[in-house]
This record gives C-alpha cells, structure tokens and sequence, in this order.
C-alpha cells in the first residue's frame, strides 16, 4: 500500500520537502500526519480523503458536484443516515451506493443493508458533505410519510374544499413540494412530471432531454401535493376535469425560475408537468450555443440584414426559442423597435415589447401580428407558424421591409420551403422571403470527468457517415462511460446540432418550381450547407459529443 503522503506529493498537492516538514511534526507532537498538513494549510480535508481512499482503493465521490438520486435517499431515515454519518446516493446493477467518511464503520453498512434488504457498496465522501447532503435530502422519508399518514382515507377526492387548502398549507406537504423543485433545479433538469397511477404517485425529472424516475411515494399524498401545486400556481383546485395551465415564480439557490405548470386530467387523478425556465439562460449568447464557425458565419449573414425572414426549424424541445432569444440578445439595440408575439411568453427580455397570445379573448398569433405591423417594427419575433393566416402575413412582413424571426415544426432545413407552400403560400413568396432556414437538434455533451477517447473501428466511422479521409485515419473519439457526477449515464448537459441553410437564388427558383425537400438539400449541400448529421459528427470529433448520442437525436 502507497504512503498517504507519497499519493498527496504524486498529486502535486504538496512537495517533498512540506511532505518532511508535515511527518517532523507528527513524530513530534503524535497528530495524525492528515490533521498536520490540514492544520498547516497545506491541503484540504477532501484531498486528504480523496488521497485516503485511492490509499485503500475505493472510490472517491465529491457530493457537492455529484447528482443525488432522490430514490435511493428514500430509503433510509434521517437518524439512520445521521447516527452513522452516511448516505445513499445511487442504485446501480441492483446494488446501494452508500457515502461515507468512514469506510472502516461495518456497522454503519450492515444496518442500512438490513433495512434497505440490498447489497451495498460504500464510497467516500468527507463528513461536511455527507451532513449538508442528509441537510438536503434527508426530510423526504419523513415529509412523505407524514404526508401520507395526514392525507391517510382521502384516497379518492376531497369533499370540503377549505379541507384540502388547510392540507396543503401544512409544513410537511409545504416541504416536500420545494424539495421536489428545488432538486429538480439542482439536477439541471427540464421539466418535472408527477403522474398519478393506480397505487402509487411517481415523480420524473427530465434531464438532458431524457426521463429519470426519482421517486415513487404513497398514492395517499396524492391530492396534498396536486393541490398545493395548483394553488401556487394559481389554478382551480375545485375543477379536475379539464385540463389547466398556469405559471409559478420562486428563487431557488438564489436563482430566478419560472415553472410552467399544466395539469391534465388522467384515469388516476391529475398528471402536473412542469417546465422549468432559468432566467439567467435567457442572457445566453449565440456562441454560447455551440455553433460551428462555418454556421455562425452563415447564420449571421442572415440576421444582420435588414429585412427577410429567418426560420428555426426542429422539433418541440430542439431549443428553438432559447436560439431565437440570444438572437435577439445581439439585436436587440437602442435604435431598433423589437416587437415579439409569443405563447407562452418565455422569458421577459429587457428593451423589448412583447406579446402574449391569448386565443380566448380573439388575440391570435395572426391578429397580433397585424397588430404589432402598426407599431413601427424594425424586428418582430413570431412564437410559430403555425397556421397559412400567420404565415402569409409574416411572408408579407418579410417582403416589406421588416426583419422577422419565426419557427416552424420541419425535420430539417430544406422541409421548410415545402412546407410553407403547403401551407398556402405562393411558392414565389416562400422563395422571395425567406433569407436563411436554421435546423437544430439537442445532443447531450459527454461528461468531462468520465469520458474515455477511443479509436474504434473503421467499420464503425463509416457507418456513422464520417469521409473517407476520417474513416482511414481512425481518430480517438468520445466514449460515455458514466459516473457519479453524471448519475452513471456517460453525459451532462446539451448542445446544439446545426443546419444553416441560405436561401440563394437557385434554391429560389426550385421553391418557385415546387421542387421536392430532396432536390432543394441537394442544391444547399453542393452549395456550402452541412447537414445535421455532418454539423453533429464534427462536434464528435472535437470530442464533444458521441457517435451513439448523434445516432439518438438525428435519422
């Protein structure tokens, strides 16, 4: 076995001579050599147990900037988890993860595998982090049976509605709600689904575009939490038979998040999905976004003109609105009059006037739009096309003088023309107006912390769609392997896929010509456009991104 001292002085976190100095002094005194070089400075208590652990072989995690799965929390009291000092963190291959800052305590380990009845693994973790993780996490056990037993007979519905209110202000509900929210922001996550079933109620976050099943709690605890969210965001608790949307402001962690909330009414009760917007994601800049150089330039020919129609294409969830928002970020200028029509109304921007659609009172995408024409634009913003009304008039917008930025739901870039002209609107108009058509998919990123570069087989690059040259050089690229940092999935967080598309005047008169998608990508890739797939297979080889996830998110 290595010399703790030797592991800290090979990871250059202390030198040869501190390491003599630091051993002097334990000879000396009798403190333990890890408490000297604490004491003196040197090192910190999470090197030192991270250099302990690699000492007794096993693995080192890092709770402040790992993901905690909310199940495995569950499954253990708090005063367990105190009395020991130890917390589970993850399910992985059937087995508990447990944290702990002593390794040596079987006892610890042999009390939560009795009650949790599975195998268990530990991993090392410092005492802080370990007491700020049970800090966080450590209630949910307790809030969901205190939840259950308070709500215990309610099974079905509510008779007395001040009943359920007064429920849903009880501290125990009250707790369980913000920890879901606030986790779910911890995590990074997107949205976050609570779905009633026949049994139980389960919670899912979405993250990196993906579905994670955090916990599954007492169908008993059902109204309670519906209801309380409901009422934060301002819905009618008495209706449950029709579907609602509503909104929710909090500051979480110090951040500013808006949750989206809309509820639906299922067979079991009400299902809530909540989409989470962070503020601060608003401020993103385009190269923030991961553009390519070769796209950005093409992107910003389009969007420093003066007048044409700009379309971001994709599917729901591809980004589309954050793209269009710090687009406008590096438009958006003293002298320029930014009008948006948007549903919902994303973000709040600052210097820009926008509208929120309202269909119930007659305020339609294709009514405002009119509207905000009078209002002297230099720029307007369209949410989507989503009917020939909206889009005729935002094709008349674009032809007289006026920059408009749009999205419409295609699979790619050259889908767009032919679906405008199947919308309704002259092929001469669709050619004429429009200036540059952006496609774009999310992909997540692989995690830095656990990514290994390969070389893989010819074979594998040349089914993926790599030239020739790239197929014969063989690089190493991106292999997800997965960590505790990434919750063992190999990714954290998303970027973008490119298609950048300039409508030039040949592609003109095929859209005049009513040409097939096929005919009119043929002509954009001989004339400089590169495809999804090629835009995502180079951001494989910058060692972004895996082959596998590019193979994910596009045909």
């Amino acid at each position: 076995m290595k010399p703790l001292g030797q592991i800290l002085v090979d990871r250059e976190l202390l030198t040869p001579q501190q390491l003599q100095d630091a051993v002097d002094e334990h000879n000396e005194t009798g403190r333990s050599l890890g408490r000297v070089l604490i004491q003196r400075g040197i090192v910190t208590e999470k090197d030192l147990v991270a250099a302990l652990s690699t000492q007794i072989g096993m693995e080192f995690v890092d709770l402040t900037d790992s993901e905690i799965d909310g199940r495995a929390t569950t499954m253990v009291t708090e005063a367990l988890m105190r009395r020991h000092i130890v917390i589970p963190i993850r399910v992985t291959d059937g087995k508990l993860i447990v944290a702990t800052s002593d390794p040596s305590n079987v006892v610890a380990l042999d009390d939560v595998r009795t009650v949790t009845g599975m195998d268990v693994e530990a991993v090392v973790a410092t005492k802080d982090d370990i007491l700020d993780a049970i800090g966080r996490y450590g209630s949910m056990t307790e809030d969901i049976e205190s939840v259950a037993s308070d709500l215990a007979g309610d099974d079905d519905e509510y008779t007395d509605l001040s009943e359920i209110k007064a429920a849903t202000e009880e501290a125990p509900i009250v707790r369980f709600v913000n920890l879901l929210i606030s986790q779910a922001v911890a995590d990074g996550a997107s949205d976050i689904h609570i779905e009633p079933g026949e049994r139980e109620l389960r919670v899912r976050y979405r993250i990196d575009g993906v579905l994670h099943e955090v916990m599954r709690s007492p169908r008993t605890i059902q109204n309670g939490v519906i209801s309380r969210l409901k009422i934060m965001a301002e819905l009618d608790i008495a209706e449950r038979r029709i579907p609602q949307d509503g909104r929710i402001g909090l500051t979480v962690s110090g951040k500013k998040i808006d949750l989206r909330v809309s509820s639906l009414p299922t067979v079991y009760g009400e299902k809530i999905v909540m989409r989470i917007l962070d503020k601060t994601s608003v401020m993103l800049t385009l190269d923030d976004l991961g553009f390519l150089e070769h796209n950005n330039n093409r992107f910003r020919e389009a969007y420093t003109k003066p007048y044409g129609m700009i379309l971001v294409t994709g599917p729901t969830g591809s980004g589309k609105s954050t793209t269009l928002y710090a687009t406008l970020n590096v438009l958006n200028q003293p002298g320029v009059n930014i009008v948006t029509t948007e549903d919902p109304v994303e973000y709040q921007l600052p210097g820009i006037s926008q509208v929120q659609v309202n269909n119930k009172v007659g305020l339609t995408f294709a009514s405002a739009l009119r509207s905000i024409l009078r209002q002297d634009p230099d720029i307007v913003l369209v949410g989507e096309m989503r009917d020939r009304e909206t889009a005729q008039i935002g094709v008349e917008a674009a032809l007289t003088g006026h920059l408009v930025l749009t999205t419409l739901h295609t699979n790619d870039a050259p889908s767009a023309v032919t679906r405008l002209t199947e919308m309704g609107i002259e092929p001469f108009l669709v050619g004429s107006a429009i200036d540059c058509v952006l496609a774009q998919r999310l992909a997540r990123r692989v995690c830095k912390k656990c990514v290994e570069m390969k070389r893989p087989e010819a074979f594998v690059l040349k089914e993926a769609g790599f030239d020739d040259d790239i197929v014969a050089e063989r690089p190493e690229i991106p292999h997800a392997v997965g960590c505790s940092s990434c919750s063992n999935t190999g990714y954290r967080g998303r970027m973008a896929v490119h298609e950048v598309m300039t409508v030039t005047e040949d592609i003109e008169r095929l859209a005049v010509a009513r040409a097939s998608s096929e005919e009119i990508e043929r002509v954009a890739v001989e004339q400089g456009m590169r495809t999804l797939r090629e835009d995502g297979l180079s951001k494989v080889l910058l060692g972004r991104t895996t082959i596998e996830e590019i193979g994910r998110v596009i045909i």
